[in-house]
């Protein structure tokens, strides 16, 4: 090894050395500091961001399960309001039945219990035909729609709630038709029971959907809980201890410091030479 040279100056190379080891771990420290991050991308730590976004991955695919559990919700609990609706308004329609079924009514008394009956029947239809909810109705028609929510973030299972139909003459109002009335006494006397039968299924329909819709919400909030799990445990696999880094940066620059005073020295050993000369 040369100890005197003007050509190699093996202190200063060592020096430099040390001085871009130093350079590149302080700029790894900054970079962790300005991230946030100890694996910001897979060249810092190929197996721990591969997992990490895999995570990720499960994490944002849970926004679209919460989505459609809040939909389905939402559509379960314009169900629920209608049909409680539904219900007040068989509680007075048996409440004009009863009084249509008095034998000793006469006629205009009659006409005029018929005709609030009638109007409290077709607002029943007013109350199903509006309970919509982005497109989906749960108590219209013959067939209607049925709840099936997200219940993962692999989209391979699902909550379903199922449909209520109480169209007239459909589901918990099978008996009770568009054209029901109470315009005689036989009529008045017979419907009360119609609508007793009513009120007994629209009151299961409306259990159902309270069932439906808890078990929505109770779901809903395990997502959320799920969610923050798997992001607290990406927090773990890739950020950064901020309180380690600024610390250690502080470290690296008084090195950094030194590392170019020990390069200064080590380039001026050469000068040292001049004096065998003189």
């Amino acid at each position: 090894m040369l100890y005197n040279s003007v050509n190699t100056n093996v202190g200063a190379m060592v020096a430099l050395q040390n001085l871009n080891a130093t350079n590149r771990e302080l700029s790894d420290t900054q970079t962790r500091i300005n991230t946030g991050l100890r694996v910001a991308s897979a060249k810092d730590n190929g197996a721990v961001w591969a997992i990490a976004q895999n995570q990720r991955a499960t994490s944002q695919s849970l926004n679209a399960v919460k989505d459609s559990l809040q939909r389905g919700q939402s559509t379960v609990d314009v169900a629920l309001a209608a049909g409680a609706s539904v219900s007040d308004l068989l509680l007075q329609m048996k409440e004009k039945a009863l009084a249509a079924s008095d034998t000793t009514l006469d006629t205009n008394s009659r006409v005029a219990l018929n005709d609030d009956f009638v109007s409290l029947r077709d607002q029943i239809s007013k109350a199903v035909n509006n309970a919509d909810f982005n497109g989906a109705n749960m108590l219209k028609g013959t067939s209607p729609t049925d709840i099936a929510a997200l219940a993962n973030a692999d989209g391979t299972a699902a909550i379903t709630v199922k449909a209520q139909p109480m169209d007239l003459g459909t589901g918990a109002l099978l008996s009770l038709t568009p054209t029901s009335s109470i315009g005689t006494q036989t009529l008045a006397l017979g419907m009360i029971t119609v609508i007793n039968q009513a009120i007994i299924d629209v009151s299961a329909s409306l259990s159902a959907l309270g069932t439906g819709s808890k078990s929505l919400a109770s779901h809903l909030t395990f997502i959320g809980k799920l969610q923050d799990t798997v992001d607290a445990g990406i927090g773990n696999l890739v950020d950064a201890d901020l309180a380690k880094e600024s610390a250690k940066i502080q470290a690296l620059q008084t090195k950094q410091q030194l590392g170019v005073q020990a390069l200064s020295i080590a380039n001026q050993a050469p000068q040292s030479i001049l004096s065998l000369f003189k």
